[in-house]
Order: C-alpha cells, then sequence, then structure tokens
C-alpha cells in the first residue's frame, strides 16, 4: 500500500474530486479525515469507505474560515498525532463560465479567483505549519488545463475567472514549496482536464470537442486523477515539489 499508517486531509471531500481521492486514498491504507461543508455528505463518503475495509471520519469544515480548518487540525492531531497529506478539492466557488469577460462585471470576475486562491492559502498554510515542526508531509493542490489558457487544438475562452484562479493556485503551489521544502515538506499541484464522469445534462457536443484537442484523444477519468493523487503523496515521489501533475491526456504538453 502507497499510503499505509499515513494520515490525510481531504477539503471538499464530498465532491466528485475529493471523494474519488479520499477513496483511493484509504484504499492505499492512508486514515483519511474527510472535511467539507455538508455534514451529511461527507458522512456518506465515510460509510463507504469503511464498508470497503478503510478507515475514514468526517467533520464539517468552512474552507475559507482559518478558525474552523485550524481547529480541525488541532483535532486530527488529538487523534493521530500527525497530519502527513493534505489535499484541496474544493470546487472553486463564485465560478461563472460562458459569459465574454466583456461583458463580465468586476464582481463576477473576481470572485473565483478571490475564494480559490483563499482556500489553498488557508488549507495549505495551515497544514504546512504542522508539517514543518515534524519534519514531513504532502500538500497536494487543484488546479485545471485552464490554467495555462491555450491547448494542443483548442482556446479556452469564456472561462471568466476560473482560469485565473487556477493560475494563482498554481503560482501560490510553487512558492509554498520554496518556503516548506527546507523542511521536508513537498507541494504538488494535480493538473487535470475536464473530466466528463462531473458534468451532468446533455454535453456530447463539448466533449467532442474537448477530447480533440487532447494526444490521448479523451479527457481524463476520476479515478487517473485520484490514482495520481496517491502516487504524488507517497514516498515514491519523494523527489518531486514545486511541480505540477500533468494530468491533462495531452491537451497540454510540457
Amino acid at each position: 500500500m502507497l499510503l499505509e499508517n499515513k494520515n490525510a486531509v481531504v477539503y471538499g471531500a464530498a465532491g466528485s474530486i475529493g471523494s474519488a481521492v479520499a477513496k483511493a486514498f484509504a484504499r492505499e491504507g492512508a486514515r483519511v479525515f474527510l472535511a467539507g461543508r455538508t455534514l451529511s455528505s461527507l458522512q456518506k463518503v465515510a460509510e463507504e469507505i469503511k464498508s470497503e475495509g478503510g478507515t475514514a471520519e468526517a467533520a464539517q469544515v468552512d474552507g475559507l474560515n482559518p478558525e474552523a480548518i485550524g481547529k480541525h487540525l488541532n483535532e486530527i492531531l488529538q487523534t493521530a498525532g500527525r497530519i502527513d497529506i493534505s489535499f484541496n478539492a474544493i470546487w472553486i466557488r463564485g465560478d461563472l463560465q460562458g459569459t465574454p469577460l466583456l461583458d463580465m462585471p468586476a464582481e463576477d470576475f473576481t470572485m473565483p479567483v478571490l475564494t480559490g486562491i483563499k482556500t489553498h492559502f488557508l488549507t495549505g498554510t495551515a497544514a504546512a505549519r504542522h508539517m514543518v515542526q515534524q519534519k514531513s508531509g504532502v500538500i497536494l493542490t487543484l488546479s485545471s488545463s485552464s490554467s495555462v489558457l491555450s491547448g494542443r487544438d483548442r482556446r479556452y475562452h469564456l472561462t471568466g475567472g476560473f482560469s485565473t484562479a487556477c493560475a494563482a493556485i498554481e503560482a501560490f503551489s510553487r512558492s509554498l514549496a520554496g518556503e516548506v521544502g527546507p523542511a521536508g515538506v513537498r507541494v504538488v499541484c494535480l493538473r487535470p482536464d475536464a473530466i466528463p464522469e462531473t458534468w451532468s445534462g446533455d454535453v456530447a457536443r463539448v466533449k467532442a470537442y474537448m477530447e480533440g484537442g487532447t494526444v490521448l484523444g479523451r479527457l481524463p477519468q476520476l479515478n487517473e486523477v485520484a490514482n495520481a493523487a496517491c502516487l504524488m503523496a507517497s514516498d515514491h515521489a519523494s523527489a518531486m515539489t514545486g511541480t505540477i501533475a500533468n494530468l491533462t491526456c495531452g491537451s497540454f504538453m510540457d
């Protein structure tokens, strides 16, 4: 097991990506602490993990509230003794796509930027304070292919402030990695492309357009993002920090 005896906190653990990663962490042997705004949804994920033989605990935590984040981490330390992995999968609030920037009020543009970077800053730095003291730990952040603005055969447009938010999260990840690296703490940002499993409604046309812009001719799956998170959080990736894990199926190549 890649994460045996590790303690992992997952923010936004009731969402599509958060729950997939939390379940994968548990399958790889981690004790998972699920955090989010809706306790009932988190408890459902926790029960699914337990039914598969994993260990999970749920707690209601506002990822934009520093006091709530700090209190939750202190509770984890009291029960588990240490925090080995922190992953923020909180969906960027205020994300408004489909409206041209020329027609968008400034508040609609800045909302996802401010909320996206704030929650990553609060959860990342809160975990880092404990990890620096214990001289180890991994902080995983989450952006998307929108951060690079252009792909293989397609242009990103009408994304409002979402692309700027993702670019800011990646920049923050590199900055944090540079500061906490000397203490043995790693920071890696996961950058998937759009994940069709998280969509709803008739999306065949959009899906075909986006798949056509990838080298592999398809978009990433939730299990692929979750598996990558497990790898990045494990000792098998111990030389990786301050970098972006490209999970775009080749819509962007670096």
